[in-house]
């Protein structure tokens, strides 16, 4: 697949997933998947695929997978097994740039969202396994140093805010009074830029993407080290 050097979303995008949102419904979708296909699709693997070559520049060890199943893009079909929405369909594109030995969306990534009127792009570990998070949170103990440039590197402080759940409390077997006990109370570790509704439609969204993740160069690499995987 052939892709611009940079690549942005469409009006036509936008407002196809407003009229999902006002018409999530199988019959709906069935009637009008050719246009998803056209201008949801299609157009988001256009970006994934522009972002192949700079995304290795940034992380090499992520990987940019410009497919219809199975790739960066996340489906758009939700799963509603364990859920009391219903609802069958996302109403946002949500593509993951996963680490080259991700098992799952808990693995470090780097994140992409669009849905009208909230946009945002995301670094870091999204409610890891348990095993995952003590480690996170253990080299946060071991080596604060490394944490607060990781975490508070000022270029990093400028895209991104650190979100995401907390624990109420310490968990257990941490120091309550740690320097970074309000980090260590967290579920996930993220950093999230929000953008503004038509980021996505200006010719510099994708410049204004490779830009963010680059600043999260400290932060993606302590989290890859707490889990055992190469930056």
């Amino acid at each position: 697949m052939n892709a611009p050097r940079y690549a942005r979303f469409e009006v036509e995008t936008i407002r196809f997933l407003e009229e999902l949102a006002a018409n999530n419904n199988r019959e709906w979708f069935k009637e009008h998947k050719a246009r998803y296909e056209e201008q949801v699709l299609d157009v988001a693997l256009r970006f994934i695929q522009s972002m192949h070559d700079p995304l290795h520049d940034i992380a090499p060890r992520f990987v940019a997978q410009a497919t219809r199943v199975g790739g960066s893009l996340m489906r758009v079909y939700r799963d509603t097994r364990f859920s009391k929405n219903k609802l069958p369909y996302k109403t946002n594109i949500g593509i993951q740039f996963r680490h080259e030995m991700a098992k799952d969306v808990h693995s470090p990534g780097y994140y992409v969202h669009i849905a009208p009127g909230d946009v945002f792009v995301g670094v870091g570990m999204w409610r890891p396994d348990s095993g995952s998070l003590r480690a996170i949170r253990e080299r946060i103990v071991a080596k604060p140093a490394e944490w607060q440039r990781a975490s508070r590197d000022k270029a990093f402080r400028r895209n991104f805010e650190l979100g995401g759940e907390s624990l109420t409390r310490p968990p257990r077997g941490f120091d309550k009074d740690h320097e970074f006990i309000e980090d260590i109370k967290r579920k996930s570790f993220l950093g999230v830029r929000n953008l503004s509704a038509d980021a996505p439609l200006k010719s510099g969204f994708q410049k204004t993407v490779e830009s963010s993740f680059s600043t999260a160069e400290p932060f993606m690499r302590f989290l890859c080290k707490s889990a055992g995987v190469p930056f």
